[in-house]
């Protein structure tokens, strides 16, 4: 762990703070990218932030691009070179924070090149992610290099869920436990909250008079799509699918995931599949709406997904893996199933499509739960202290 230097405190005495990330607003595809975006609104009252993101200038943040005579280059060769710019333009920071193995990178260097605390928060790991490899080729071992440099030299491992302390330990077992800290994602419950609209539903033809089983997310091996996809194919025939899909992670992937939607749509009726990122006030509609939320993942830190479904009031089926179980209590929130396990999967979707009623109450336990235990403010406030504890005195946490 690299000891903090003595320097002077920014404005107001503040702690001076880069949070370093591949997304940030309006480039956020995934669950990491909508923790960076709330965990940085809160913060922003409590330390002196800066946001480094990569990729296109944007407001609210500094942009950090690829190096131009590295086009056409491994993607993770690319993102590597966008780190160096990232080192470089923090060296007026008291502490970096770290999201991701797209900026862990940075966030080491950081700390070795100016003698600073360098937190890192893991959304995910990537030795447990071994399907990456299908996407970034050899950039998988440099991705995963990366990764591990930054896990094992941190001065604190953020876990957004216990599930997801115990696979950082077990994943890199040179860390103290000492240094793994619990802060789990948040949702902002006024943000996501029932709309009882129908405009969204009415432009992409989703019946709200007939039940309905919604998924978000990306088409990637995590997300566990094609397990849902099989599972549909004993779902009651009284109720929608609505699949609300990002881009495929590789050509293989979209052709497997392609030809189980089109098995699946010759084989019953009400199968809408909506490509493309939406917009939140449209997945908002759709969560509220919906009977149930799916989320078959294969692996799933905490999966923020579900915290805004619950936040909508639906019920959510998941998977019994990771942080999920934190989030969706089984039986009170909704329920829970074997990752991977296409027919538990159908016979729980059916199970709540069969019973309005009880979907209605686990979805309204499920409100309830996100917002008395999942607040973006006293998760920043946990962050915040933590930094100052790192920083040492003459900082307030």
């Amino acid at each position: 762990m690299t000891p903090a230097r003595a320097v002077p405190a920014g404005a107001a005495g503040r702690l001076r703070v880069a949070l370093l990330t591949r997304e940030y607003p309006p480039e956020v595809y995934g669950g990491a990218g909508v923790h960076v975006e709330y965990l940085a609104r809160e913060l922003a009252g409590l330390v002196d932030l800066t946001v480094h993101c990569q990729g296109a200038d944007r407001p609210g943040a500094v942009a950090h691009r690829a190096w131009d005579h590295l086009a056409g280059a491994n993607q993770a060769l690319r993102t590597i070179s966008a780190d160096l710019s990232m080192t470089a333009a923090v060296a007026a920071a008291d502490l970096v924070h770290s999201h991701t193995w797209y900026a862990n990178l940075a966030g080491f260097l950081a700390a070795q090149l100016y003698g600073i605390p360098h937190v890192m928060t893991a959304h995910s790991l990537e030795p447990l992610r071994p399907w990456k490899a299908e996407q970034l080729g050899g950039g998988y071992a440099l991705s995963s290099w990366c990764e591990r440099t930054a896990v094992e030299a941190a001065a604190a491992v953020i876990a957004v869920s216990d599930g997801m302390r115990d696979d950082v330990l077990a994943a890199y077992p040179a860390v103290p436990a000492s240094r793994v800290r619990v802060i789990r994602n948040g949702i902002d419950t006024v943000e996501y909250s029932p709309d009882p609209g129908t405009d969204v539903l009415d432009r992409f033809g989703v019946d709200p008079g007939r039940p309905s089983v919604v998924f978000v997310g990306r088409v990637t091996r995590q997300k566990g799509l094609p397990v849902l996809l099989r599972a549909a194919a004993g779902l009651d025939r009284a109720a929608q699918l609505v699949i609300c899909a990002g881009q495929a992670d590789t050509p293989e992937l979209e052709a497997e995931v392609s030809e189980l939607a089109r098995e699946l749509r010759a084989s019953r009726d009400g199968v809408i599949w909506i490509s493309g990122m939406l917009a939140k006030h449209q997945v908002i509609q759709l969560l509220t709406h919906a009977t149930l939320f799916a989320c078959p993942s294969l692996y799933e830190p905490l999966g923020i997904v579900n915290l805004e479904a619950m936040a909508c009031g639906t019920a959510v089926v998941g998977s019994r893996v990771g942080g999920i179980p934190e989030v969706v209590a089984d039986g009170e929130t909704g329920l829970l199933v074997p990752p991977g396990d296409p027919a538990a999967l159908a016979d729980a979707l059916n199970v709540l499509v069969a019973d309005g009623r009880t979907a209605a109450e686990m979805g309204r336990r499920g409100r309830a739960r996100a917002e008395s235990e999942f607040g973006w403010a006293g998760i920043a406030a946990q962050t915040a202290a933590l930094y100052a504890e790192l920083a040492g005195p003459g900082f307030p946490g």
